[in-house]
């Protein structure tokens, strides 16, 4: 895998998007249903928030070697049933303010879910993932905390588009 300097990445950052990996490790009640979503309290644009877990992917990663590195740099002490060949439960786009409030004008009143995310925009891969243990985070990860939280009492304090892009993934045939 070949590294480049901030002073580039940024550059391709403000170019073009960014294939990323977004995930939620969930746990199911005794009816399979989604009972518990992790979350990860983050430092942010937006100040701390809740969010789901993920990043970009690299050159040369696969989706699953990509979600692996995201979530053993993030959190320990949890496993995740993650196949060979993951196939996301939605495709979210994430976009800097000005192409978002563009994008928003631009739809009328078809309205496009869009996250906001002021660093860059980004094409996130979503997933749901069962997984296994409580977790707790990495020092000198993203991660401030982690949290399971009921899918119905999720935090108020969540990173814009948060809440529409957890709809969707829920409602995915990929997250049952």
């Amino acid at each position: 895998m070949r590294l480049i300097n901030q002073e580039l990445y940024s550059t391709i950052e403000a170019s073009i998007p960014i294939a990323c990996v977004d995930f939620l490790p969930v746990k199911r009640n005794h009816l399979g249903q989604i009972d518990q979503v992790g979350l990860i309290l983050r430092q942010s644009p937006f100040g701390h928030v809740w969010c789901h877990l993920g990043g970009r992917i690299v050159r040369g990663e696969t989706v699953r070697d990509a979600i692996c590195r995201h979530l053993t740099g993030t959190i320990r002490d949890l496993s995740l049933d993650i196949s060979d060949d993951p196939q996301p439960a939605y495709v979210f786009q994430w976009l800097p303010p000005d192409l978002h409030q563009h994008l928003t004008e631009r739809a009328g009143p078809q309205q496009i879910p869009l996250g906001i995310d002021p660093r860059k925009h980004a094409i996130g891969l979503s997933y749901v993932f069962d997984s296994h243990g409580d977790g707790t985070v990495v020092i000198g990860g993203e991660a401030l905390e982690f949290r399971f939280y009921p899918v119905g009492k999720l935090p108020a304090r969540l990173w814009p588009g948060c809440d529409e892009l957890f709809t969707r993934m829920f409602a995915s045939d990929y997250s049952k």
